[in-house]
């Protein structure tokens, strides 16, 4: 599955849409090591007994470890193993997989410039690529994962391999360590009251006062200014402000309505309507530079407008670019659909279904073509015509 900057999966519920957003969930917490069920749960995933966080099409899957790999530009890659036997109150375990270097554009002449002496001490004499892929191999192994690498050699494979050798830097440039699933809920929107458990977003939305307080700094004049144009879009809309001087336990904003009389145009978010606050999310999300630069979005229909929903999903791909964000968006409503510009490399399409042995699959989808002589289809009357799959069968 080769996502875009903004991605989005539809299909039939219960066809595995939130399983493939917890598996990179899983992938994450396991990149940095940290597979205890209250982190595990405060990333988005449902945690549940490890024999049912396999695969359970036979009862040989219960005891089976979990294979994970994540592939990246420049064919960076991050794999690893999880173990768990299932007895009570077991620890999840995680092995790190070998980095294939198999796939890497190496070459042997900036190897051997970068630190001649040593490679062939180490390596020895080199005639071609695939002899020097199978002696970094051996030594990669030898090293286990590049931590104790001599710094000269791993300095030099480095730079004739094209990517770092250390977990950590892989990790990283994929974007893993801080993925999360959101799933923001009204309670949490609207009280204010709740900080989670991961800042400086919790996975229902909690902390996004103290963000907003953030975004309304002095040095984020800008990012406050398009999150107030983007929120523009709501009809009654007027502005927000942040109150000053409020004490400790006071966590409320300013919403001015411009249909309001002028005595009454100011309310809190307690009295705001469900959508205007799960935009407020939003768009907090993409904007902040301190939110994740990779996550996804389950449901992110929910409380919209059809036509909100389809708006949404272009501002969404706007921000991604200008904020390097990245996001995989899980819907049921075929207005999100026609927010996307599948033209567009970076906004990609993927329908999850289930086939006839129940295994999960995903297939993406192109941009229709017109039959001749007709008007192109948009790709919400697609999906409701069946056309592009995802939906209940039998209706």
């Amino acid at each position: 599955m080769n996502i875009g900057r903004l991605t989005v999966l539809i299909g039939e519920n219960g066809s595995g849409k939130t399983n493939i957003l917890e598996s990179v969930a899983l992938a994450s917490a396991a990149s940095v090591n940290k597979l205890d069920n209250e982190f595990l749960s405060s990333r988005g995933i449902r945690v549940t007994e490890p024999k049912f966080m396999r695969s359970a099409f036979d009862n040989e899957n219960i005891d089976k470890d979990i294979h994970i790999r994540f592939t990246g530009d420049e064919d960076v890659s991050f794999s690893c193993r999880l173990q768990n036997d299932n007895k009570p109150y077991s620890k999840w375990k995680v092995e790190y997989g070998d980095f294939d270097l198999s796939k890497s554009n190496i070459d042997v002449k900036k190897l051997i410039e970068s630190d001649s002496e040593l490679i062939q001490d180490l390596i020895g004499s080199i005639n071609s690529n695939e002899e020097l892929i199978n002696r970094v191999t051996e030594i990669t192994q030898e090293f286990k994962d590049g931590r104790i690498l001599p710094n000269r050699l791993k300095n030099a494979l480095e730079n004739a391999i094209g990517y770092s050798l250390n977990k950590k830097n892989i990790i990283e440039k994929l974007n893993l360590q801080d993925f999360l699933v959101y799933s923001p809920e009204n309670f949490s929107l609207r009280v204010f009251e709740k900080e989670g458990q991961i800042e400086p977003l919790g996975i229902n939305g909690e902390g996004l006062f103290k963000l907003l307080k953030v975004l309304s700094m002095e040095n984020n004049a800008s990012k406050l200014k398009i999150l107030k144009e983007k929120l523009g879009f709501i009809d009654w809309f007027k502005d927000f402000e942040m109150p000053e001087k409020l004490s400790e336990n006071e966590k409320y904003i300013r919403i001015k309505d411009k249909y309001l009389a002028e005595e009454l145009s100011y309310f809190d978010q307690k009295s705001s309507n469900e959508g205007f606050l799960f935009l407020l999310f939003y768009f907090s999300l993409f904007i902040s530079e301190n939110t994740p630069d990779f996550f996804a979005i389950d449901n992110i229909d929910a409380s919209l407008n059809p036509k909100l929903c389809s708006h949404l999903t272009k501002e969404l791909a706007v921000l991604g670019k200008d904020f390097n964000k990245q996001a995989i968006l899980t819907t049921h409503n075929p207005a999100v659909l026609d927010g996307l510009n599948l033209d567009d490399p970076d906004q990609k399409l993927f329908v999850v279904y289930r086939n006839k042995l129940g295994y999960t699959k995903i297939k993406q989808i192109l941009k229709p073509k017109p039959l001749e002589g007709q008007e192109p289809v948009k790709l919400s009357e697609a999906f409701l015509r069946g056309y592009i799959g995802g939906l209940p069968k039998g209706f």
